[in-house]
């Protein structure tokens, strides 16, 4: 990789010498790599870290790769997801990228065309998130958020940290500025899926960026409750 900001890789693999493999190589072309041997150790990663791809192997201990990837996605996370597996036939293919794999490679393959795919991904996302997207550190008026590290410093210069679901709502409200987000598209990008909050939970959020980011909450500046629609942030 010839950019600045190394992209960041997990690799899901339990063949301890496979891994090994896999991960030198890939630090070779200049990624930075996090490797697990099973899916509750790639569940944590995935919650705690930001990934730029996933590398998956699909037989593994406890929990297989199909149910990691599928329990990915109810996160609603966009990570492209790469399928490593010994299971060859058109069926498993299918399956794979029905549960959310972006693509599907069969063991043994060949190194040059696995590190090939990886960068095709990573571009592609990258690509697709510069499109619409708002820079990793943002200010407005006297507040910034760094949406990478979760956390943000409010109007009164304290630093806060920001659950996850604060950083993808502030994210969602900033991308589309001066605009409504409607409530059914706040459940459909934050939440994802079968999770309905009640509107006083998101209520509750707004409320919180208004302690953080407003000089005045009853008179908000930047956040706004549009009632029976949605929330809209603003810049003035």
């Amino acid at each position: 990789m010839k950019e600045a900001t190394k992209a960041s890789i997990l690799l899901v693999e339990d063949e301890e010498n496979l891994q090994e493999a896999l991960k030198l190589n890939l630090e070779l072309e200049g990624y930075e790599v996090t490797a697990a041997d099973n899916g509750t150790t790639a569940l944590k990663a995935v919650k705690n870290e930001y990934f730029d791809l996933i590398i998956l192997d699909i037989m593994l201990p406890e929990m297989d790769g199909i149910a990691v990837c599928e329990n990915i996605r109810i996160q609603n996370n966009d990570v492209p997801i790469l399928f490593l597996s010994a299971r060859n036939s058109s069926a498993d293919r299918v399956l794979g990228l029905k549960k959310g794999g972006d693509d599907y490679m069969t063991k043994p393959f060949n190194l040059e065309e696995l590190l090939l795919r990886v960068e095709k991904l990573i571009v592609k996302n990258k690509r697709i998130q510069d499109k619409d997207s708002v820079p990793n550190v943002y200010r407005f008026g006297n507040n910034t958020i760094d949406f990478a590290a979760q956390e943000c410093i409010g109007k009164d210069g304290k630093s806060y940290e920001l659950s996850k679901k604060e950083t993808m709502l502030l994210k969602l409200l900033i991308e589309n500025k001066g605009e409504v987000v409607t409530r059914e598209k706040i459940l459909q990008v934050v939440w994802g899926y079968n999770v309905y909050p009640t509107t006083r939970t998101i209520d509750n959020f707004i409320l919180n960026f208004r302690k953080y980011f407003e000089e005045d909450s009853r008179n908000s500046k930047y956040f706004h409750s549009v009632r029976g629609v949605g929330y809209k942030f603003t810049e003035q």
